[in-house]
């Protein structure tokens, strides 16, 4: 592709940091850049039209972890890096709402519950066993108990009689978050180019040359922000997982409000408006959802739907309206990786499917590494 003398001068001449990916994470870099660096040049590549990833995709949850996620990622990882874990996603859910608004996000604090299964009783008594344990836990962290058992009232079916409450748990608009987002980046003199999908780069003796489908450019610093893409271009430890959700029509006198998870954190729900959106079911096809292509599952698809008419909305007529999927960042770890590669390239990706909870804070201490004479 042939660029004229102005395109060359403005977008891909002199750019100091180079950040690829624009989602939650690239964009929180990129303005925590621009608060260290006031006057350099700072450009964002984005390989679709919108982020391709699962910033503007995702379920919208403003949580942290579910009880049995948490007992989950306690077999894994110590209680010491469990806290700092369930910290990040906490102050970073703060930071993005002082940084937006709750109104501009569209914030609301209804709770979040835990619903379990009928068949299954091995979490459940699990949950039941250890609340009062990881109440402990967090108890430096919020000043009081997260969890608590409580009578479901929401009048679903085929599940455990009791749910599990968490007041701190709240959901967002993601349309509105990522829309905000985008102002602010606009507005502090941030370029972001769409359908530039990078191909690959070779590091230099002070800069890095980055390699888009159809030509090339310098840049001073090159961050990648592409969680579920990343292992295409960092070779980092990062899974994609791809994540299937549907949408209802508007449902008349919907009493369902709040955020609500299942099976560990595998089927979540919530109410959007008097529509209930509902995704996951992964766990019925890791292979196939371990993938970067943005495609429907028809399996898990059913699945979701089944789910919908048996537990959540039983003996209540509604219609699918959307389905949709997104990409996530996995790992064996949940600690995401924030790292300098070399002396020019940075990465921070790995999110763990919770990039509304920590990629803000990500960003920022991804912003914070780099390095700049």
């Amino acid at each position: 592709m042939q660029l004229s003398y102005w395109e060359k001068k403005n977008w891909f001449t002199n750019v100091d940091f180079t950040i690829v990916g624009s989602g939650i994470v690239g964009l929180h870099t990129a303005l925590r850049l621009r608060e260290l660096y006031p006057k350099n040049k700072i450009l964002i590549l984005e390989r679709g039209m919108l982020p391709q990833g699962a910033s503007t995709k995702n379920a919208g949850f403003a949580c942290f972890g579910s009880l049995s996620e948490i007992l989950d990622d306690l077999k894994r990882h110590s209680e010491t890096e469990v806290l700092s874990l369930v910290e990040k996603r906490w102050n970073g859910l703060k930071m993005l709402r002082n940084r937006l608004g709750d109104e501009a996000i569209g914030f609301k604090n209804y709770g979040g519950y835990e619903l379990f299964f009928e068949s299954d009783s091995e979490t459940y008594h699990e949950c039941l066993q250890n609340i009062e344990a990881v109440n402990r836990l967090l108890f430096p962290l919020f000043g009081e108990n997260v969890f608590s058992f409580q009578a479901d009232t929401f009048g679903f079916a085929k599940k455990k009689d009791l749910v599990i409450y968490n007041r701190f748990e709240g959901q967002i608009d993601t349309g509105n978050m990522m829309q905000n987002l985008l102002k602010q980046v606009y507005q502090n003199d941030i370029l972001i180019l769409n359908h530039q999908k990078v191909i690959g780069f070779e590091e230099l003796s002070n800069s890095v040359e980055v390699f888009l489908e159809n030509f090339s450019f310098k840049t001073k610093k090159l961050i990648f922000a592409t969680n579920g893409f990343a292992s295409q271009l960092t070779n980092q430890e990062v899974i994609p997982a791809r994540a299937q959700v549907l949408i209802t029509k508007p449902i008349e006198n919907l009493r369902i409000k709040g955020v609500f998870h299942m099976d560990k954190g595998y089927y979540y729900f919530r109410n959007v408006g008097n529509r209930i959106l509902l995704g996951g079911a992964r766990n019925l096809d890791f292979e196939t959802e371990t993938t970067t292509e943005i495609a429907l599952n028809e399996k898990i698809q059913n699945r979701l739907e089944e789910v919908l008419k048996t537990v959540i909305l039983p003996n209540q007529d509604f219609e699918i309206e959307h389905r949709w999927s997104g990409i996530m960042g996995m790992g064996k770890a949940k600690l995401p990786i924030i790292k300098q590669h070399s002396e020019n390239v940075y990465y921070g990706v790995r999110l763990g499917g919770i990039g509304i909870a920590i990629g803000s804070l990500i960003g920022k201490e991804l912003a914070e590494i780099v390095t700049y004479n």
